[in-house]
């Protein structure tokens, strides 16, 4: 399903709440029970469809997971070594690299992600912007924090019981602004990753051609990469499952090739070589080696490059999955595939710029260089996919201009494609190749955003610890310190790196941080705006009491996205320069649930608003359907909706059976004179007394929402029923 996403479609930042609720709190109540109703049934239901799932499904989940999860990591043999600034190194030497390989394999890739990170999801959605939105709603920290929502609303967690911590960042601003830098820069980061990975390891693979046929230029190996990364991403379309289905056969060949050619390298070379799982190896490197061991950390750190796609794809599929997955076939495959590299090298130490072509057999090369360039391109899926889950999650929290994302599956939410996101990823990609061809620069710029990328997620599980799981001090501290210690060591690593290729990811997520706080300012602008200027139901009754102001026939459907206690301030603009409002007003609130489908009774919810011929409505639906409100049907329906809420009306409280058909028979009425439909569409008034910094941020704000997609989907109305409504907010 083609969908629009949109800050109406948040639903942990919702600002499509509901549509009063101080006047009218049984029609906030009805919603809220309805949308626990929904919620309960929904995860009862996934619950059970959880129990019946069979490990045969789990198994056919995590065969699919090799053609789009993993594929970054497994393939990081291509370049890992050719990547490491190697002087005349010795046995020792390569012993000590192995054994930092594998102990950095060990504790990030199964103990941190595969065993904690994966725990850590936002509503099944994986990546450091759902740690933040996860800790945002937990803190009250986030755009829309939860004081902005009703008290009642079922968004609004953990308002009790909040711990120290989550109370400092409540009131400390500068926390807050700090820790939204650094989720924007984790999600910057990611991105870059999803534009270097499938550089580095396309270019690495294609390179292979090289060593039979050395007259093949360098040139014309990037012009082979390039071409075969256009390829890829023009497939991006038919979306990660029939993508998944397709690679998954590829990337098995090559998880399963790999650790023969391994073990058969460790038999004939260096049979010794798992005496380097001893940490003794990793410290005897670095004494021995000094500052120029740590500098190899630079290099080193890309074994395990791809790890973050394993916690960002994680709405790709499930947690089980993955973990199935990695533990029993990714992490065997890369321990034994490193381990005949490094063997190979240990007997020929000067192959290491080659590191990985050199160290198959002649008889298999061939099969192997096929089987490693279709890895490679496959590769790329696990960060593309990534990528794809982090901008919509942000566009959904509202931090990033709304983009088109498209759903390509009607079971799974998590399973996306963006077209904008794509093309622009694909160029990009391209650029760095045919730019930056050089193998080395590439790689320190993928080392950079590895290791930082590790570093955010590591701060960010933290506090998730700390505030939401509420775990012991003592293992806070005892994770803290491991992996920020770790992770910290790889990064003053890879920094020195910043001026032989390392700036590139720096430029990226500048330009992408940039990008995300002129829209993230704006919009909080608008948002402090519409609460300043709000129009209340006392404020309602009080415009439509001018005798100059005219109900005029027909039945309106009023779109309006609501703060905590009214309406939004476009409706007091319209109805004092149109002086007039419809007979019969239904005030709409478009609500986007995180389900495939909302049950036919749950999905129009209606009430009255205490005023004449004022109603409130809630549309609930989900990522699988159809929001289609052309022709009759729609009216109809909610038409209905409220001709039986009024009937109820009539049961529950001591009213007039006269009044009660009158108001009937004025709905019908207004519906057989004329529907029409109307929407606000705002701009910001920059004025003169406005400061210098917020012209600027306002004025490129105003250029991406001009150029951005609607807030609201889009919604099949005809033409001659719409209506638009423009109104300055004065900066």
């Amino acid at each position: 399903m083609d969908r629009q996403l949109g800050a109406a479609d948040s639903v942990a930042a919702s600002t499509f709440s509901e549509v009063v609720v101080d006047v009218q709190p049984s029609f906030n109540a009805d919603v809220h029970s309805r949308l626990r109703h929904s919620r309960n049934s929904i995860n009862s239901s996934a619950s059970a469809a959880d129990n019946k799932k069979g490990r045969w499904e789990n198994l056919v989940l995590a065969y699919k997971t090799l053609g789009v999860v993993f594929g970054g990591l497994v393939t990081s043999p291509l370049y890992v070594y050719p990547s490491m600034p190697l002087k005349s190194p010795t046995e020792d030497d390569y012993l000590g690299i192995y054994s930092i390989m594998f102990w950095t394999l060990t504790l990030i890739g199964v103990v941190k992600y595969a065993s904690i990170a994966l725990k850590a999801d936002d509503q099944g959605e994986g990546g450091t912007f759902a740690l933040y939105s996860l800790l945002s709603r937990k803190m009250d920290i986030g755009f829309f924090s939860a004081k902005n929502l009703d008290s009642n609303s079922i968004f609004h967690e953990g308002a009790e019981n909040k711990s120290r911590l989550g109370k400092f960042f409540e009131k400390s601003i500068l926390a807050r602004r700090i820790l939204l830098f650094i989720a924007m820069l984790g999600m910057c980061m990611l991105i870059g990753d999803g534009i270097l990975t499938p550089a580095i390891s396309v270019l690495s693979a294609m390179d292979g051609i090289r060593a039979p046929f050395p007259s093949v230029s360098k040139s014309l190996v990037e012009a082979l990469s390039a071409i075969v990364l256009i390829v890829l991403f023009l497939l991006q379309k038919f979306g990660t499952s029939r993508v998944s289905f397709l690679f998954s056969p590829i990337m098995g060949a090559w998880t399963f090739s790999t650790p023969l050619v391994g073990i058969y390298s460790i038999i004939h070379h260096y049979p010794g070589i798992f005496k380097a799982l001893s940490p003794h190896y990793t410290f005897h490197f670095f004494w021995r080696k000094g500052k120029e061991g740590w500098l190899l950390l630079g290099g080193t750190v890309l074994c395990i490059t791809g790890s973050e796609a394993l916690f960002a794809d994680l709405g790709h599929f499930n947690r089980s999955s993955i973990q199935m997955a990695f533990l029993f076939t990714i992490y065997p495959s890369l321990v034994l595939t490193y381990a005949g590299q490094t063997a190979y090298l240990i007997r020929h130490p000067n192959d290491h710029e080659d590191g990985f072509y050199k160290f198959i057999p002649k008889s298999v090369y061939w099969p192997i260089f096929i089987i490693a360039t279709l890895a490679a391109i496959v590769a790329s899926q696990s960060l593309i996919s990534a990528t794809f889950s982090v901008i919509k999650q942000s566009v959904v929290l509202d931090y990033f201009p709304r983009v088109k994302v498209v759903h390509t599956s009607s079971n799974k939410e998590g399973e996306v494609y963006s077209p904008e996101v794509n093309y622009i990823l694909m160029i990009l990609c391209v650029a760095v190749i045919l730019i930056f061809g050089e193998g080395k620069d590439i790689g320190n710029a993928f080392g950079v955003v590895v290791s930082l990328v590790m570093l955010i997620t590591t701060i960010l599980l933290t506090l998730v610890m700390i505030v939401i799981w509420r775990t012991p001090s003592l293992l806070v501290a005892l994770y803290f310190l491991v992996f920020f210690t770790m992770e910290g060591v790889y990064v003053s690593a890879v920094f020195t790196k910043i001026p032989e290729g390392g700036w590139i990811p720096f430029a990226i997520s500048f330009f992408l941080a940039f990008i995300m706080f002129g829209w993230f300012n704006g919009r909080q602008k608008k948002i402090e705006y519409e609460l300043t200027h709000k129009i209340d139901l006392e404020r309602l009754g009080t415009l439509l009491s001018d005798p100059g102001v005219q109900r005029v026939p027909g039945l309106c459907f009023f779109y309006t996205n609501i703060h905590q206690d009214g309406l939004t301030p476009i409706l007091g603009h319209y109805i004092k320069n149109m002086r007039s409002l419809h007979k019969v007003t239904v005030f709409t609130t478009l609500r986007y649930l995180l389900v495939p489908r909302v049950a036919p009774e749950e999905r129009i919810i209606v009430r009255k608003l205490g005023l004449k011929g004022v109603y409130g409505c809630v549309i609930q639906y989900g990522y699988a359907d159809t929001l289609n409100l052309e022709g009759n049907d729609f009216v109809n329906q909610v038409t209905d909706c409220l001709r039986e809420h009024i009937e109820k009306y009539l049961d529950c409280l001591p009213s007039n059976p006269v009044d009660i058909q009158e108001e009937i028979s004025a709905l019908e009425e207004a519906k057989l004179s004329d529907v029409i439909h109307v929407r606000g569409k705002t701009r910001f008034y920059i004025g003169k007394n406005c400061k210098r910094f917020d012209r600027i941020m306002l004025a490129f704000y105003e250029v991406l929402h001009s150029n951005c997609r609607s807030a609201l989907p889009a919604l099949s109305v005809p033409l001659s029923q719409r209506i638009e409504v423009g109104m300055l907010y004065e900066a």
